[in-house]
């Protein structure tokens, strides 16, 4: 009679004994941690300690989904990442740096941005996936296709000094859009680059992802579904509440209507205002810069906060932030006939502003595609990149 495989190889033992002490993971426990595949989409600040600790705890396969590339701003917060990965993609090195911490650990490699024409082929075969996402389009799709595929999604998000976690499981629980039926208005909440993030706040988001698709993986505990734990640094403190499932949820409810992956740069407004039908015209940085220097009159309009102003501005340009357009038109009332080029960090909230701009009355506007990341990029590299 041939003899079982054991459930775990020697070293196996000693490397995760501090798991097999606790009754509640034991040989099993840990067996299931080995056998677990999850999905990380996104390897950026919440991404990387999720990596490492995932890793440190054996489970087997991590799949990473990413497509950009290690950048100086990243080094902040992103702890997989040092100075000499910048200009690397992010699943390499973090590959990399996995594979040194546990052999034991595979790591599959999805370097492409997340789409409703793969997503489901992506996230079919992985138990549990862990969103660490900064976007709204990705956090809707990463959403429905995990209803539609009936797994469970840990979600985490961060912005400045606070950050959220829960589990979205819609065989148990609400999903997102039972907490989010719709995404905000393009622009009205800033991204990461655009309202900062303290460096140690995503370790602590993600250790809470972490733990809770230990838990899934294992069995173990109650895991946060139906409750979104929040947190405050500044404070240091915690914050839970209950979270309903919507019966009339678009993806999960009674009588669903999303039935399939659908565009989600276009359910969020994501796409330039041109091509959404609003007539917004859109100008490259190039061009800004050419008519500047042909010396021609127009106003360029920034729309980002103070703070952003004071790390990266274009010379010439009057500062009037989002929020605050609507009760200033005033101050810009004798452009309301004349041409007025707007920016941002990246175009988001300048298109925006261009809608609310031209539903005021104001016949030229133009929104600078790409903010003023394109400028550092394209025109002007002396202008801080942030």
């Amino acid at each position: 009679m041939v003899p079982a495989e054991p459930l775990l190889k020697p070293d196996q033992f000693a490397r995760y004994a501090r798991h097999l002490t606790l009754p509640e993971v034991g040989v099993d426990g840990q067996r299931a941690l080995l056998d677990g595949r999850v999905l990380l989409i996104g390897a950026g600040g919440l991404g990387c300690p999720l990596a490492q600790y995932l890793a440190a705890a054996g489970v087997g396969t991590i799949g990473l989904v990413d497509f950009d590339c290690v950048d100086p701003s990243n080094l902040q917060r992103q702890v997989l990442y040092g100075t000499a990965d910048v200009g690397r993609p992010k699943v390499e090195a973090a590959r990399e740096r996995i594979a040194a911490m546990n052999p034991d650990v595979r790591v599959e490699t999805h370097q492409l941005r997340l789409t409703s024409g793969n997503a489901l082929e992506i996230l079919r075969d992985y138990e549990v996936v862990v969103d660490g996402t900064d976007n709204f389009p990705t956090r809707y799709l990463s959403n429905d296709a995990c209803v539609l595929l009936g797994k469970p999604n840990v979600h985490g998000s961060i912005f400045r000094f606070e950050g959220q976690a829960t589990v979205f499981d819609a065989r148990r629980g609400p999903c997102y859009r039972c907490l989010y039926p719709e995404p905000p208005p393009p622009g009205a909440v800033p991204s990461c680059a655009e309202g900062g993030v303290l460096g140690v706040l995503p370790g602590l988001i993600a250790m809470i992802q972490a733990t809770e698709t230990v838990k899934l993986l294992t069995g173990i505990g109650e895991p946060l579904i139906g409750r979104l734990l929040q947190y405050d640094a500044l404070s240091m403190g915690f914050t839970e509440f209950r979270l309903k499932k919507d019966p009339g949820c678009p993806v999960c409810g009674e009588r669903p209507s999303v039935t399939e992956l659908i565009d989600y740069e276009g359910f969020c407004g994501v796409p330039a205002a041109e091509e959404s039908g609003s007539g917004i015209r859109e100008i490259t940085a190039a061009d800004t810069r050419a008519r500047l220097e042909r010396g021609e009159e127009f106003l360029l309009l920034d729309v980002r906060e103070p703070k952003e102003s004071e790390t990266a501005r274009i010379h010439g340009s009057l500062l009037i932030p989002l929020g605050q357009i609507e009760s200033r038109l005033d101050a810009i009332a004798g452009w309301k006939r004349r041409p007025i080029v707007v920016h941002c960090h990246h175009g988001g909230r300048s298109a925006r502003a261009c809608e609310i701009l031209a539903a005021s009355g104001f016949e030229q506007v133009e929104n600078m595609a790409g903010g003023i990341e394109a400028w550092s990029l394209t025109v002007d590299p002396s202008v801080p990149r942030y």
